[in-house]
């Protein structure tokens, strides 16, 4: 079964990525499977989660359902199993030369998948995800031959790539897509209408390598659940405090100026920035993150669930699109990871220098590193 119209993200509920407060267990297995029951189809998963903990939810979550009538998500590359975490920073990629050489690049990505397998109650997933790449996850042919191999062996009906964990990796997903059109199906960016860019400058690449695109992020920290206003209350831990000051206000700002066009198609907040996120090239799936936010009178995360799985089939104008992605535009507003003329020194696991097959590979798309993927305010 193929990703479809809307995905659950285990990360949602807050157990495994600390957005809002974490609700427990038994509410977390039943948000699964109600999201199920009204109506949501794929369900993506994360190995590293928890350490193994939230293949193992998303099993209890589902068993008993029919396996034809979902589609099952599993994401691998951070090696928890061997290595220990760093900081915030979390686990090392199964890449990183300190951990292995690329001849156990094979055995270690059939290792991860089965025990994720297990760990999920199933035997195979519709779609196995490459997780956060370093540069070497991106262009390496043994990584990639190693993960078709997997889709050989019938544990994967299709293949794809996850970036992140931040925003950025423009360049290294479109040469990615160049190199291994033939084994990559999918790619999840991150997309929504106050965050447009980079990931709206890899849509015409996916385009033309038939990559289907999932859009992880489409809430913007929750601002699209329309319960994330001036004086929101975070706890120490949650990420969001990371983002840079100012931004519910702005955001908020910019949520107005679109709400009439929500409203003229009678949508909540968040539906809009599912719909038009779906109205880009070659998004076929969205995947909000569902927040539990603090207090007595925060939305419950149950109803956000509802209303992303009663998103109804609407179509926005060309010019609805064009309105929201201007006031929406973001261009220049971050630093960028992945490969980045701003680059300095050596290699990080989510940042690195530009090299020559990366500038062509922009060039071929009109795509200028020092002027489109900078930050410039």
């Amino acid at each position: 079964m193929e990703p479809t119209r809307t995905a659950y993200g285990i990360w949602s509920g807050g157990r495994f990525m600390h957005f809002g407060i974490p609700i427990e267990e038994e509410r977390m297995i039943k948000l699964i499977r109600s999201s199920y029951d009204m109506g949501i189809r794929t369900f993506m998963t994360a190995d590293v989660y928890g350490k193994g903990a939230a293949d193992e939810m998303m099993g209890r979550a589902l068993e008993g359902i029919d396996r034809s009538t979902y589609c099952l998500v599993g994401i691998v590359g951070h090696d928890f199993y061997s290595a220990e975490r760093l900081g915030f920073k979390g686990f090392p990629r199964f890449t990183n030369p300190e951990l292995r050489q690329s001849s156990d690049y094979k055995s270690y990505l059939e290792s991860a998948t089965e025990k994720s397998l297990e760990r999920c109650r199933t035997d195979y997933f519709d779609l196995l995800m490459l997780h956060n790449p370093d540069s070497i996850g991106y262009s390496s042919d043994v990584v990639w031959n190693a993960l078709a191999g997997i889709k050989d062996q019938g544990m994967a009906k299709s293949l794809g790539v996850a970036p992140g964990p931040a925003n950025g990796f423009t360049l290294d997903l479109i040469m990615n897509f160049e190199r291994f059109e033939e084994v990559i199906d999918w790619a999840m960016i991150i997309l929504n209408p106050l965050e447009p860019w980079p990931g709206n400058m890899v849509l015409p690449a996916a385009q033309k390598h038939n990559i289907d695109i999932i859009t992880r992020v489409v809430d913007y920290g929750g601002v699209f659940h329309d319960d994330v206003k001036p004086g929101h209350d975070f706890s120490d831990s949650d990420h969001r405090t990371f983002r840079p000051e100012g931004w519910i206000e702005a955001g908020n700002e910019k949520l107005e100026r679109m709400r009439e066009i929500a409203d003229k198609h009678g949508l909540t907040m968040l539906q809009l920035a599912c719909i038009w996120n779906l109205c880009q090239p070659c998004v076929k799936s969205v995947i909000p993150t569902l927040i539990q936010e603090k207090g007595d009178s925060a939305k419950p995360v149950e109803a956000k669930a509802e209303e992303l799985a009663k998103l109804p089939e609407v179509v926005l104008s060309d010019d609805e699109i064009g309105t929201i992605f201007e006031i929406g535009n973001n261009k220049g507003c971050m630093a960028l990871k992945g490969a980045n003329p701003e680059h300095d020194g050596d290699p990080m696991p989510d940042r690195w220098k530009l090299n020559n097959d990366l500038v062509e590979a922009g060039a071929r798309w009109d795509i200028v590193p020092e002027r489109d993927l900078v930050m410039s305010h």
